[in-house]
């Protein structure tokens, strides 16, 4: 891809020179684009606090539509190529590397070895906020770890614990699929690809050269096809499914297990109390296992006239108690050890399956492709498999040949 250089000189400046508070006369205006699970759900509280505080930055927020990842992908490289992106907003590791190579976000590693609050984030967060270049482009805001949601009471009727293997999910999903019920619900639609790699890479393959086409990934990934197109234990409608469809399938007794994270926590045992809960995903036989690592970051974007603006306020985002309380808004967990040492904003089991699924949890390649990988390559191949217009290996070899030729 052609780089495109976006770096202006007040991002230059941020990136060689300590942070100055702003001093206009006038408030400067810092657009934020940020996007939460629960349409409902807004930040005025946080941003009212925030100006409470700064009365020279005012926050201008705006509420762009997640669609899976690929609706919020496009605006945002849109309004970048454009020049009339926001300064500052919420990224995915998915967007870094392509983010990196269009020059379009400036590196923060002064500013954050500079904050006071540095060290309220565990080295594991900045571990995995750190891009390949050794440099740190992202802001730790929220993060998950997908895990798998089961119906209890469902599984006890057919006299089944919570699956821990790949043998004994299939055999729950099959006991429990019959009339309207159907015992996974599979997400192939947009954002899919997250559900997809606990099954892909569970048993050992990892995504990396020559990991898709591994003998273990791709048998996982005929297991995974598998379960929509021999088995049957998944909707018809799963080739489509995205986020909405998913989660409305388990809140609506449609699907008995389903993979997502803890956004989701709080309605589902508002819907089914005790008789759901949340387990880590499926592991191999020798053990081994993959959950992905959800993160939710915000970025300076090169083109902000104002960037010492922008960082005072993801800065502040990020900062112990602002942090929780823009995560009982987001839904998901947060980033600062502070906050998580009382976390009390979702059910204790649905943490307790999140913190169980740290030591297997992993991301894609951080490459440029990636971007493309989540929003067009992995939806379209999925779903020609899953229909049976390709075989699942050739799903597997046309995602090795993207990332690594």
């Amino acid at each position: 891809m052609k780089r495109r250089t976006l770096l202006s000189g007040a991002a230059a400046t941020l990136a060689a020179t300590p942070l100055a508070r702003p001093h206009a006369q006038k408030p400067v205006t810092i657009r934020w684009w940020y996007h939460f699970d629960d349409p409902k759900a807004t930040p005025d509280e946080l941003v009212a606090a925030f100006q409470k505080e700064h009365p020279d930055i005012r926050i201008e927020p705006e509420n762009i539509p997640w669609g899976g990842g690929g609706d919020y992908d496009n605006r945002l490289y849109t309004s970048i190529i454009a020049g009339n992106g926001p300064d500052t907003a919420m990224v995915k590791f998915n967007n870094l590397a392509r983010l990196i190579e269009m020059d379009a976000i400036v590196p923060l590693d002064k500013r954050i070895d500079a904050w006071s609050a540095k060290s309220d984030i565990s080295a594991d967060l900045w571990r995995l906020h750190t891009a390949p270049d050794g440099k740190r482009y992202y802001m730790p805001l929220q993060y998950v770890v997908l895990y798998l949601y089961v119906r209890l009471d469902l599984l006890a009727k057919q006299n089944l614990k919570p699956p821990t293997n790949f043998d004994d999910f299939l055999t729950a999903a099959k006991a429990l699929t019959g009339g309207e019920l159907w015992g996974f619900g599979m997400r192939g639609g947009s954002g899919g690809h997250d559900s997809w790699m606990p099954f892909a890479f569970g048993t050992g393959a990892k995504p990396v050269q020559g990991g898709f086409v591994s003998p273990q990934g791709l048998a996982q990934n005929r297991y995974f096809i598998d379960l929509y197109r021999t088995h049957k234990v998944c909707p018809p409608s799963a080739p489509t499914d995205a986020f909405l469809q998913i989660v409305n399938n388990l809140k609506s007794g449609r699907v008995a297990m389903t993979v997502h994270h803890i956004s989701t926590a709080n309605t589902m045992a508002e819907t089914f109390g005790d008789n759901i809960t949340a387990i880590p995903v499926p592991r191999g036989p020798n053990g081994s296992g993959f959950a992905t690592f959800g993160d939710g970051s915000n970025a300076v974007f090169s083109a902000s006239k104002n960037p010492e603006a922008a960082w005072t306020w993801i800065s502040w985002l990020s900062t112990g108690p602002n942090n929780v309380l823009y995560n009982k808004a987001a839904g998901q967990m947060t980033v600062t050890t502070s906050g998580a040492a009382n976390w009390t904003l979702h059910p204790k089991r649905f943490v307790q399956a999140t913190v169980d699924s740290l030591p297997i949890a992993g991301v894609l390649p951080n490459l440029p492709q990636t971007a493309d990988f989540t929003r067009v390559v992995w939806p379209q191949n999925t779903q020609k498999a899953l229909l049976g217009q390709i075989q699942p290996d050739e799903m597997m070899q046309a995602f090795e040949k993207l990332f690594f030729g």
